[in-house]
């Protein structure tokens, strides 16, 4: 693979990783806060889930691009992900992580869903229900308040362990590792004949 295709890949992982985790953020912090802050009440929901309609697309495009960007790298990388100390398990962790974090998004788009279908409904905030709130919704609000920070905080590790694997490919960080290594034998060598 050239590096020209191995830029593109990395950076279809890295922006959709970058976009999913920011927009979902974005979405829990001000989105939600900003809903909260209608006057009528039976505005938040609303208003709520205008917003996070508009970004479902955008947010299925970036998971797109990331799943690309991720099975493109994989396939460059396979050498070293079989044979690099901690290639592998990264790899693994990072595909659990994603698959959670797919799950988290689809069941709070379904939430949402199913919220924006029966506002505007009386509320509190976007996913706190007020005390007339239809049962049905406020039991959507009620599940969709956790997930709202969890696939952020899924795509958060990602982006660390998207770090870390950088990190491994580094071929300054391998010299020095071996180096270090060879020092350290070197020194223990020494230190035993001493």
């Amino acid at each position: 693979m050239s590096n020209d295709q191995h830029t593109v890949l990395r950076s279809m992982h890295d922006l959709g990783l970058a976009a999913w985790f920011g927009g979902n953020l974005m979405g829990a912090v001000g989105l939600d806060k900003a809903a909260a802050a209608a006057r009528d009440s039976t505005e938040r929901t609303r208003l709520s889930s205008i917003g996070w309609a508009a970004w479902s697309p955008v947010q299925g495009a970036a998971i797109a691009a990331h799943l690309i960007g991720s099975v493109g790298m994989l396939r460059a990388d396979r050498g070293r992900v079989a044979t690099g100390p901690g290639a592998m398990a990264n790899t693994v962790v990072k595909s659990a992580l994603t698959v959670a974090a797919i799950g988290t998004s689809i069941a709070s788009g379904a939430l949402g869903a199913k919220i924006g279908a029966k506002s505007p409904v009386p509320s509190e905030t976007a996913t706190d229900p007020a005390p007339n709130t239809p049962s049905d919704v406020a039991a959507a609000q009620k599940g969709q308040k956790p997930l709202q920070w969890v696939t952020p905080a899924l795509t958060g590790v990602l982006i660390v362990l998207a770090a870390q694997q950088g990190e491994q490919q580094r071929t300054s960080s391998t010299v020095r590792g071996a180096l270090g290594a060879g020092l350290t034998s070197v020194k223990a060598a020494v230190l035993r004949s001493a």
